[in-house]
């Protein structure tokens, strides 16, 4: 394994830190590129820069996945208490639509991500990644807003289930992609072995249909498996050619974000961060476990915004097509603590949601919040 040391920390702004790569491991292009000429997407600025235009609520409990509903307001899970709660992005104002039944939150388990239905506007199912007594699933519910609060779910009909479930390493973000097909990112429970077995939802990123089968088109016939060699995937993104990113926790050395094709083999347990064994995917950015150890990813204005948890920060990373055009920086350092989930609003805003809560913070009056940003 070869990789550069920089030790930089997360200062607001610096263009030092994290180690940037082209992203493609030796001998092999990347998927979703061609070796043939193509024109040349826009770059970012090298600089970029954030303003947390407004605290949208607060007094959230362990909140982990965020979905904007059609006309703005957002759904937030709560992963210990294994509630879906509405707020109301103008006011702030908090509704709880009900308990999912069967989550078992314990560690890093629990009620984790969430989506909504591609066909939301006519069928109003709600998506949910979260953990039981003997699995990781995930489940969609009839959403209900006519219904009393605390009423509003409808009984879970499982979509996907037997991804195995452990103390650590859940994995738990789940999103539709721009082909409408189900993806989620998966944990290897603690068991390397897991990641590089492909018979095992563990320690990859699953596609499927929204009715849990296998995607027309993946790269194992008949698997729901994308990609593998994963520890523990936390976020997933498309940037606005439909190209996959996701982020990614080390162990002891380097967190990841990675550019992901069907196929990939992202090399845990036998590789952390970029690796001189070509058969596997290099990552396009790597941070030290402690710069870093990334949840939620989002893009936007041409770059990639990572939520930090350790590293309570938010990076910035600009792109030129699945490369990163400049060292990556660092925002809102401390300033809000543990930062679990970022996803777009829209435009040049964000929604982030910080993660005080979660029994490695240190919460203060207020946490957990729900913040919305400006970004350049």
């Amino acid at each position: 394994m070869s990789a550069l040391l920089l030790t930089a920390g997360c200062s607001s702004g610096d263009g030092g830190g994290p180690d940037v790569t082209a992203g493609a491991s030796p001998g092999r292009t990347s998927p979703g590129t061609s070796s043939s000429a193509k024109p040349p997407e826009d770059t970012p600025p090298a600089k970029g820069s954030v303003e947390v235009v407004r605290t949208v609520t607060e007094g959230l409990k362990t909140p982990w996945g965020l979905a904007p509903l059609p006309g703005g307001d957002l759904l937030v899970s709560s992963r210990d208490e294994g509630t879906i709660t509405r707020v109301d992005a103008k006011t702030g104002r908090k509704t709880e639509l009900g308990r999912v039944p069967g989550v078992a939150a314990q560690g890093e388990g629990g009620l984790l991500g969430l989506a909504l239905s591609p066909e939301y506007a006519s069928d109003h199912m709600v998506y949910a990644y979260f953990t039981t007594a003997s699995d990781n699933r995930i489940v969609r519910m009839l959403y209900e807003d006519e219904k009393p609060a605390g009423e509003q779910l409808g009984a879970p009909d499982t979509v996907f289930r037997g991804i195995p479930k452990g103390f650590i390493h859940n994995g738990g973000r789940i999103a539709f992609g721009p082909d409408r097909m189900l993806y989620a990112g998966t944990g290897e429970t603690g068991d390397k072995g897991l990641a590089q077995d492909r018979k095992s939802p563990a320690g990859k990123i699953l596609r499927m249909t929204p009715e849990g089968e296998p995607a027309p088109g993946n790269p194992f016939d008949g698997s729901v498996v994308y990609s593998y060699g994963h520890r523990n995937v936390q976020g997933l993104a498309w940037d606005d050619k439909q190209r996959l990113w996701a982020s990614e926790f080390g162990q002891d050395t380097w967190d990841e974000l990675n550019h992901i094709g069907p196929g990939d083999n992202d090399g845990w347990p036998d590789a952390e961060g970029r690796s001189d064994d070509g058969s596997f995917k290099n990552p396009v950015a790597q941070w030290h476990t402690d710069e870093a150890s990334p949840s939620g990813i989002a893009l936007a204005e041409g770059s990639v915004w990572m939520a930090g948890l350790r590293g309570r920060c938010l990076w910035r990373i600009p792109l030129a097509g699945t490369s990163a055009s400049a060292k990556p920086q660092a925002f809102l350092k401390g300033e809000y603590g543990r930062l679990r989930t970022v996803v777009s609003a829209g435009g040049d805003r964000l929604w982030l949601v910080t993660s005080e809560t979660d029994g490695r913070g240190s919460p203060g009056a207020g946490d957990d919040r729900i913040l919305e940003l400006e970004v350049k």
